[in-house]
């Protein structure tokens, strides 16, 4: 019997499968900031909004070729640094270093002062390549939701200015996210009002 070779997306179900149970054991027991949802419902709408990127981009433009897997694997796993226990050797042994760069650059570096981590990181998500602009977006995108109730109004603008910077910074790594996030960011006045 002849292997079924799919030739529209340029991901693999199987990748996405290994990073989606190593993020789900990873994050077991921790929900959603504010809920009582499973975090690992936000690891799947980051990477829902990448697979949606990468089929969005494979029909706008036939110039930029995307390593799905990169961006669907960093979108799973892209917490697992600075939210778990997980280290950076872990995942670069079960997922290859350019998974583990793209995720590295993507986890905030503790160390420095709070208000420098999110320019830090993005001079950093700048450095990889454009698969790993795009987890950044997307996760920006799937976190500009109804913010929890015991944020500050200036706690919320903050956030917002936050995701116009990243906006910004990563925009040119996938029109298709771009605009989401442009409409999220317009969406998010409504809960400083």
């Amino acid at each position: 019997m002849e292997k079924y070779q799919p030739t529209l997306k340029n991901w693999s179900q199987e990748k996405y499968i290994q990073a989606y149970k190593f993020a789900a054991h990873a994050h077991q027991g921790q929900n959603i900031p504010g809920s009582d949802i499973p975090y690992i419902m936000h690891l799947s709408f980051v990477s829902m909004e990448a697979i949606a990127a990468l089929s969005a981009e494979k029909e706008l433009s036939t110039e930029k070729k995307y390593d799905g897997n990169l961006a669907v694997q960093c979108a799973l796993l892209h917490d697992t640094i600075e939210d778990t226990n997980i280290t950076f050797a872990e995942i670069e042994a079960e997922f290859g270093t350019s998974v583990a760069q793209g995720v590295l650059a993507l986890t905030k570096d503790q160390s420095i002062a709070k208000h420098f981590q999110m320019e830090d990181s993005l001079k950093r998500i700048k450095q990889q390549p454009p698969e790993i602009w795009m987890v950044k977006l997307a996760d920006r995108i799937s976190n500009l939701q109804s913010p929890p109730h015991y944020w500050t109004k200036e706690k919320k603008i903050c956030y917002r200015e936050e995701a116009i910077s990243i906006y910004e910074t990563l925009k040119d790594a996938s029109s298709f996210l771009a605009l989401r996030l442009a409409n999220k960011i317009e969406d998010y006045k409504a809960f400083i009002l």
